[in-house]
């Protein structure tokens, strides 16, 4: 194979991993706390192709990173929505382990402890918040109040690179390799959820740059093969 079917099999695959992060982004342009992502890619130099790919091509995926600009704000008025304003995640206690989100539409649980929506325990600095019968109200500082009784305070971290944080699902978090700290600085906001940072009209607008240069690069390995297949036969026919 020539090095120009290389380079445009390399653009090919950077293409089709360009088409899975947009379409998870506009599937998730509606999920509370929903970050973006941003791929990069590495070079796989030729003397360690199978180490890197097992096969020649020049570039490899280099891992997505998340962009972690904040989304708008959104009053909702519901006592168990809450958002983060500054840098900081929700901590929750998971079957595989500690996991974190900006994702604050949280509710109560049949033992009247904080959930997320799929059963997920909210961590509070003293362990799970158990919520009492009276009205629910979130101070700035996190700490959660039933009627007079303090119920608890949410478990708020940060991280020294949260653009490596690693999705899961949805706006669910990861942090692998990382250790979590407290965010001293972050501010809750009660009755009220951050929504998703993604633009539906750059993504709709990168979508179209990826689907043409996709098409672009089929087309060129198309012409790259019948033009091997040209001489092929032409050098062949004249032995």
């Amino acid at each position: 194979m020539s090095g120009s079917q290389y380079i445009a099999l390399s653009g090919l695959r950077s293409r089709m991993d360009d088409l899975d992060r947009l379409a998870d982004d506009i599937a998730n342009v509606g999920t509370a706390g929903y970050k973006g992502q941003r791929e990069t890619q590495a070079a796989a130099e030729r003397a360690v192709f199978d180490e890197t790919l097992q096969t020649a091509i020049d570039t490899t995926y280099g891992g997505e990173k998340l962009d972690t600009t904040p989304g708008t704000f959104a009053m909702t008025g519901r006592d168990l929505d809450v958002a983060i304003d500054g840098d900081g995640y929700f901590t929750l206690d998971t079957a595989g382990g500690p996991r974190y989100t900006r994702d604050g539409h949280f509710t109560m649980g049949a033992d009247r402890k904080l959930m997320t929506e799929d059963g997920a325990t909210v961590r509070g600095v003293d362990g799970p918040i158990t919520l009492g019968t009276g009205d629910v109200r979130i101070d700035q500082d996190g700490t959660i109040w039933s009627g007079d009784t303090q119920a608890g305070k949410l478990s708020l971290v940060t991280f020294n690179d949260p653009s490596q944080l690693v999705r899961e699902a949805g706006a669910r978090l990861r942090a692998d390799g990382q250790t979590a700290r407290p965010a001293t600085s972050a501010v809750v906001r009660g009755g009220a959820l951050e929504a998703s940072n993604v633009s539906v009209a750059s993504r709709l607008a990168e979508l179209t740059t990826v689907q043409r240069s996709f098409e672009a690069l089929e087309k060129s390995i198309g012409m790259l093969m019948n033009d091997v297949d040209g001489r092929a036969i032409d050098t062949l026919g004249k032995r």
